[in-house]
């Protein structure tokens, strides 16, 4: 049955994009189906064999130990705000982001990150067939996030075709960054984040290469990627701090903004429809959620948590999540966290189309005439992870 919902799920998420697609005649399936044939060796390996569950138990237990260091501060700064026992979800889960932020920094600053970063996106390039500034894009998204992750390449961006701005904007909603990993490690199980941010690199190409396929020339692909200006180190140290606690507050007012957003609507359902919000955009995606491979039982439920997810964000969604994962079987909750683990979500088309506007007014425009297929296909490369999840559980 599995490998039935596997056909299922790829066959909805390539029907859709391929009637979206800007070329259907350029579409390279060879190279498709090797980053498909990649995904599900990933997924084995990691899920499936000793080596592959004590490495990713191994990088849970690093992240938790990274919380627990945050926490030493977090505890120094607002200790004694909250009564035993009790939960703050900024205290917990947003505030860590601030000593991550200083760790990412300082492996930036000592050129760990970069390296790391650079020829592990030759790798991927070799492997998907994709331009270097592409792989190279897609690696470090993950590993910095966005907006941040924008000006590594600031000035190849105005100099970018449209099609491969929708590319790298793809990459960059399809991915998550490291700083935000440990957060979602509190709410979501380890190794599902984990293989997210595996499966969801190659998801993301796969997506582009149906809805927006072109080759490129030799030439065209030479790429030099800007290297900021080297700060003193305690300087790039006060600067990360303030960069990871401008996500925080960031974040906190969007959780505000949306989960109160939510419930009003959810009251006016209730008192209009006599049923609530969720219910009712469960039913739309309900029918998504059974191709990936959850029971129909439990498809309302986990289509609704899909649903908040794109109208609102991953957090809003993975707060819910936390509410019913209890009543749900293990192979839902493998699938909706895999497909939660990711920026797929209008607010985020938003800060995509303003990071690219502020480099280049030209780009950002044609990055906000393509918004809509672009939450569309980082949407699809979304549910594909999810669904090669649902392959080994």
């Amino acid at each position: 049955m599995n490998l039935i919902f596997l056909l299922t799920g790829l066959l909805f998420v390539f029907g859709i994009a391929f009637l979206v697609s800007n070329n259907r005649k350029q579409i390279k399936y060879k190279r498709i189906l090797i980053m498909l044939a990649v995904q599900i060796f990933s997924v084995y390996f990691m899920m499936n064999t000793s080596i592959g569950l004590i490495a990713i138990t191994n990088v849970g237990v690093f992240f938790e130990k990274l919380m627990k260091i945050a926490n030493s501060g977090i505890e120094f700064v607002f200790g004694g705000m909250l009564n035993e026992g009790g939960f703050s979800f900024f205290l917990a889960v947003l505030l860590p982001l601030v000593f991550i932020s200083v760790l990412i920094g300082i492996l930036n600053y000592i050129k760990v990150l970069p390296f790391i970063i650079k020829y592990l996106g030759l790798i991927l390039s070799k492997i998907t067939g994709m331009g270097k500034l592409e792989s190279y894009f897609a690696i470090s998204t993950a590993a910095l996030g966005q907006p941040e992750v924008f000006l590594t390449i600031m000035k190849q961006i105005p100099l970018l075709s449209p099609k491969r701005l929708y590319t790298i904007c793809t990459s960059a909603m399809s991915a998550i960054s490291m700083a935000m990993v440990g957060s979602y490690m509190t709410m979501l199980e380890p190794k599902y984040v984990v293989t997210a941010v595996v499966l969801n690199i190659f998801s993301a190409l796969i997506i582009a290469n149906i809805i927006n396929p072109y080759d490129l020339d030799d030439d065209e692909d030479l790429i030099q990627i800007e290297e900021k200006e080297r700060l003193p180190f305690f300087q790039m140290v006060g600067e990360s701090v303030m960069d990871g606690f401008k996500i925080v507050i960031i974040v906190a007012a969007m959780l505000l903004g949306f989960i109160s957003l939510m419930e009003l609507i959810n009251v006016i359902f209730l008192g209009v429809f006599h049923v609530s919000f969720q219910t009712v955009i469960g039913y739309l995606f309900a029918p998504i959620a059974f191709l990936m491979g959850i029971p129909w039982a439990e498809a309302v439920q986990a289509g609704g948590i899909m649903a908040t997810k794109l109208i609102t964000n991953e957090f809003v969604a993975m707060l819910n999540f936390g509410d019913i994962s209890s009543h749900l079987s293990d192979k839902t909750i493998a699938i909706v966290s895999v497909y939660l683990v990711s920026f797929a979500n209008f607010g985020t088309v938003g800060i995509v189309a303003g990071s690219i506007k502020s480099i280049s007014e030209k780009q950002g425009n044609h990055v906000a005439k393509f918004s809509l297929k672009l939450l569309l296909g980082a949407t699809l490369a979304s549910v594909i992870s999810g669904t090669i999840m649902g392959l080994v559980i």
